[in-house]
């Protein structure tokens, strides 16, 4: 299999797909592999240790969609990429489609077979692909947020975990699955209040075990509308594999939040969990609606490339070289991840969308 790793264009996006050694992996079993000029530079990785890997650097990302069979990329493909995407290209990326209409039908039009990292899943409903990304993206989300609670970033003026002789700041996780419960150990480690909310209970007993400043709840509206009047941060991190998230947090509820209170929605790429949210970047990460502090960067990760990239392309590698395998498309697992066949939607919970 002919395999590229394009540069990441999105905006301060530095994550690569696949680092040299995992390229040197595939070059082992005999793939030939095509890694864009520049593709791992900012992850710490220079276009000479992908030559020393095998790969064939390439200068542009033309020439690297014209050689290759398969695309391994970070970030869902960007509208200047839409036009170097073939019929006979296989796709493998996060995607997130749901939230996604345009890139959905431009998908459609090219008439390729796409693979969405989000939506392989195995047995139990885990997702290895999207868990290390999940992972980043809920320490980031306590660490981003207790930044943004500093007075010169707009928020409160507090301190998450306080002190003697200072109230604690309280945290509101909505969603205690990996992304969320990586929020709530971050931020009960700093020393908040945190309140977490979910509908399984088991999940509920892993928050408790991050200490005794860690409460869990099920997740009634009532009880979180409560929760969230008194929060300084509030961290959204439901998920429902494919489909676009439901609204938790109302707009009216966010309105009478305390000023200078902060929100992060991890869940933005699916259209976000708390209706005040919209997705923004890393070069203009946070906006303010209603005096409250929205971050909304849909590319979390990126923030951290070199770690990020070491993370996500351990848990690829395996995947990559099933997909270039026969009848890789009749394993469930990888089965699951396909959002579009030759241009045609197959994931159900898109076609539930439409």
């Amino acid at each position: 299999m002919k395999i590229g790793i394009p540069h990441e264009i999105k905006i301060l996006e530095g994550r690569v797909a696949l680092i040299p050694d995992a390229v040197a992996e595939l070059v082992r079993h005999g793939h030939t592999v095509y890694v864009e000029q520049g593709a791992g530079a900012l992850s710490g990785y220079p276009d000479e240790a992908y030559e020393k890997a095998g790969a064939t650097v390439v200068a542009d990302a033309p020439a690297l969609y014209g050689a290759a069979e398969m695309i391994v990329k970070v970030k869902e493909p960007q509208p200047e990429e839409w036009p170097l995407l073939r019929a006979d290209h296989l796709l493998f990326s996060y995607l997130h489609l749901a939230a996604a209409p345009e890139l959905t039908r431009a998908l459609q039009e090219t008439g390729l077979t796409a693979v969405a990292f989000e939506t392989v899943q195995k047995a139990g409903r885990q997702l290895p692909l999207l868990a290390p990304m999940s992972d980043i993206a809920g320490r980031i989300a306590a660490q981003i947020g207790a930044h943004l609670l500093h007075q010169p970033k707009g928020g409160r003026g507090i301190l998450l975990g306080g002190l003697p002789g200072a109230e604690r700041g309280n945290v509101v996780v909505l969603g205690a699955g990996t992304a969320g419960g990586n929020a709530t150990a971050m931020a009960a480690a700093m020393g908040a209040n945190v309140t977490v909310f979910d509908r399984n209970r088991d999940k509920l007993v892993k928050m408790r075990q991050f200490g005794a400043n860690v409460t869990g709840l099920h997740a009634y509206h009532s009880a979180i509308h409560t929760a969230v009047l008194e929060a300084d941060l509030l961290i959204g991190a439901v998920l429902i594999p494919g489909a676009k998230t439901p609204h938790l947090v109302t707009a009216d509820t966010v309105r009478q939040m305390r000023t200078g209170s902060v929100i992060i929605d991890i869940s933005v790429d699916q259209g976000g969990c708390i209706e005040t949210t919209r997705p923004t970047n890393y070069a203009e990460p946070t906006f303010v609606w209603e005096g409250v502090v929205h971050f909304g960067v849909t590319n979390m990760p990126g923030a951290v490339p070199r770690t990020a990239s070491q993370a996500l392309s351990a848990a690829l590698l395996p995947y990559v070289l099933r997909l270039c395998g026969k009848n890789w498309s009749d394993q469930p697992d990888l089965a699951s991840g396909i959002n579009v066949r030759d241009g045609k939607i197959v994931l159900s919970t898109l076609l539930e969308n439409k």
